[in-house]
């Protein structure tokens, strides 16, 4: 039974989804904030590479070397994203511009490649990486085994993050001033909150996610560098992040819907089904394509509940 179509298409979806739940995670923050950060694929690649770079290089137990190297990656993301910050809310450049360009100069053909390149990454199989884990011996359930018991730490630590997520925007105090930050900043400025400050730190946040959801491919999904390993997993969780009306919870449902269908054509293959890769590979895209045009009008982002401030900078008034 555990061994079912069905049962593995939504095991591998919960492990393919999860580095687009990360990035979403992150995405979420910088858009309640009121910052639009469309260089998520830049910094899931940079976070990809420095932390492949950082399981190589970090002696000692397995374990210890995989949590270093994803903090590496975190912190890699947030040195990206501190660089997309600085740019639109210190000099108020224009964030869909900013945040595309910043995916060229970190992307597939940039900082990220050259880093793998000069580092000497390519073609070297990783010295450790994540393998699924049975911490309460129920792997071997049936149907719920594999989906929720055999997956690997990165796994566990996202599901805990929606919760902390959920629960920081919803019930402690910075959560609900950084949603007024992303309603209307004005208000917010004359609060005493400060609205720099707020979006920097949760542009931050949502760049060292990023690179955590860049490290889920080079430290567990595909253990190794190759140029443009994330092969466009930013751009989906921009749209997970709509896609799921900003709700953290959300995030998961569509990530995983996500990642099943990035895991079906491997699966099918598995099983000696030749059905063309590409056309399952493509359907997230085109899904993502559909979402975006859906939300193009103010209309539906009003219905939807997009943070009323997204993607404007703000210019504190004088007093």
């Amino acid at each position: 039974m555990n061994n079912s179509i069905l049962v593995v298409v939504i095991a591998s979806g919960v492990a393919y989804g999860t580095p687009l739940l990360f990035a979403a995670l992150g995405e979420l923050l910088a858009e309640r904030s009121g910052v639009l950060n469309l260089g998520v694929e830049g910094m899931m690649l940079v976070g990809a590479v420095m932390g492949f770079w950082a399981v190589q290089r970090i002696g000692g137990p397995g374990r210890t070397a995989l949590f270093l190297a994803v903090a590496v990656a975190a912190l890699a993301g947030a040195l990206v994203a501190l660089l997309f910050a600085f740019i639109v809310i210190t000099l108020r450049a224009n964030q869909i511009v900013s945040g595309l360009a910043l995916t060229i100069f970190a992307g597939a053909a940039g900082l990220s490649s050259y880093l793998g390149n000069d580092l000497g990454l390519a073609d070297a199989p990783a010295e450790h990486q994540f393998e699924p884990v049975d911490p309460f011996g129920l792997a071997d359930v049936p149907i719920l085994g594999p989906i929720l018991f055999g997956q690997t730490w990165l796994v566990y630590l996202s599901w805990a993050l929606v919760v902390v997520i959920a629960l920081y925007l919803a019930r402690t105090r910075p959560g609900l001033n950084v949603r007024a930050v992303g309603e209307s900043p004005q208000t917010a400025d004359a609060m005493g909150i400060s609205v720099a400050a707020y979006r920097y730190a949760h542009v931050l946040a949502g760049g060292a996610l990023a690179g955590v959801g860049g490290a889920c491919f080079t430290l567990a999904l595909t253990p190794q560098w190759v140029d443009g390993i994330t092969g466009g997993a930013g751009w989906i969780a921009i749209a997970l992040v709509i896609f799921s009306f900003w709700r953290p919870e959300l995030c998961l449902v569509g990530a995983y819907f996500f990642g099943a269908f990035q895991a079906l054509p491997f699966t099918l293959q598995a099983r000696g089904v030749t059905i063309a890769p590409e056309l399952f590979q493509a359907l997230p895209y085109l899904m993502t394509v559909i979402v975006l045009v859906i939300v193009s009008s103010g209309i539906a982002k009003r219905r939807l509940g997009a943070p009323g401030a997204l993607g404007l900078p703000f210019v504190r008034e004088e007093r």
